[in-house]
């Protein structure tokens, strides 16, 4: 069976999830996240895990065994090599857990979220490229109230990433969130609804 496999993306804060939610409830789609099964990848007893501890020592464990997430994000959101580091152990399981979905999968259109898709070499994986779009100005704002960060922490965060402008470049279909919910929506039932798909296989 040839299976239409969305790839969405976009910058942090974006409107990822929205996207992905509105998917899921509206058209009854198979979401398929990078984050939930990078939060698996480091999961307590885990090799990964143990790598990371072994790595920075045992301040980047909580009491319970669990890894200190804002520890760890103060170091690698303002230092490339060790975010670099990171990624290379926890890409190539979340790269392993989307294969074992895909190839399981009786669903004919699934959607994996995957905010770090082209930086993560992950394209290869999907039959069409969706990203999310908004103002960097827009990004920074979302960001700092979501997860209450100063200015900095949020640019930092941002930068971190591969800049939006280029994810859209790259893109087959760019969802403005610039404005309304309602636009957005609207976009997302367009570009699944009228977007041809070629087949990975």
């Amino acid at each position: 069976m040839t299976k239409r496999i969305i790839g969405l993306t976009g910058g942090i804060a974006t409107g990822k999830t929205t996207v992905a939610n509105y998917l899921a409830n509206a058209y009854h789609l198979p979401i398929l996240d990078a984050d939930i099964y990078a939060r698996d990848a480091v999961c307590v007893g885990s090799p990964i895990l143990d790598a990371i501890a072994s790595h920075y020592g045992e301040q980047i464990l909580l009491a319970n065994g669990d890894l200190n997430r804002q520890k760890l994000g103060e170091i690698i959101f303002h230092n490339p090599e060790e975010r670099f580091w990171i990624e290379n152990l926890i890409h190539p399981y979340v790269r392993d857990r989307f294969q074992g979905e895909i190839s399981t999968s009786t669903a004919k259109t699934l959607v994996l979220v995957v905010p770090l898709l082209f930086e993560a070499g992950m394209t290869d994986l999907v039959t069409e490229i969706w990203v999310v779009y908004c103002s960097e100005q827009q990004q920074l704002e979302r960001l700092m109230q979501r997860n209450n960060l100063t200015l900095e922490q949020a640019q930092a965060r941002i930068h971190s990433q591969m800049s939006i402008t280029e994810k859209a470049a790259r893109a087959d279909v760019i969802l403005d969130n610039s404005s309304t919910l309602e636009a957005l929506l609207k976009q997302v039932d367009a570009a699944l609804t009228e977007m041809p798909f070629k087949s990975i296989l």
